[in-house]
């Protein structure tokens, strides 16, 4: 049964990478009803224990991601200089591998070294928890852990009106 759910959880991913391939633009699409983000308690790759509900009260930012997919690939580089600007506003990025093991994810960033937290969602439990169409799929949440803003398919995630979006959801706390 593990196995019928990991094969169509990976089937479901590869449909929605096809279909969404690379995006479009920059937009970020505003979630409908802005429903609260599912908790979860993942490990990086270094072994460190987090939790969604440990972040209430900052924006988030949690990208769903694959050392397999080109789209995934493409769009970290500009995920960390993102990180390197939103870091200093207090802001989090998590990006939650699907599926993969440690070596896997460790080798990978040695081409495509990142300094945020690169989580292992290795059963695909806390991605079947999320409306992700496809990977890369990221979710910005507001400091009242509602989903605000989803982006299927890769994002220039420095761009500076992405960084303002982002940015301006820090006031959402009523």
């Amino acid at each position: 049964m593990h196995y019928i759910i990991k094969l169509a959880t990976t089937l479901m991913l590869l449909f929605g990478l096809v279909s969404s391939a690379w995006s479009e633009s920059n937009i970020l699409h505003p979630v409908k009803g802005s429903p609260q983000a599912a908790d979860f308690k993942l490990k990086d790759i270094d072994d460190k224990l987090y939790r969604l509900a440990d972040f209430r009260g900052k924006v988030v930012i949690v990208n769903f991601w694959a050392t397999w997919c080109p789209p995934c690939r493409f769009e970290l580089p500009s995920m960390e200089r993102l990180w390197q600007i939103i870091r200093k506003e207090d802001v989090i990025m998590l990006a939650i591998n699907v599926g993969e093991d440690v070596d896997t994810i460790f080798t990978f960033t040695s081409d495509y070294p990142v300094t945020f937290p690169l989580l292992m969602d290795r059963d695909s439990s806390v991605t079947q928890k999320y409306p992700v169409l496809g990977i890369p799929t990221s979710f910005i949440i507001d400091p009242r852990g509602r989903m605000i803003y989803r982006a299927v398919g890769t994002r220039e995630w420095d761009d500076p009106q992405l960084i303002k979006n982002i940015l301006a959801l820090k006031k959402h706390t009523n």
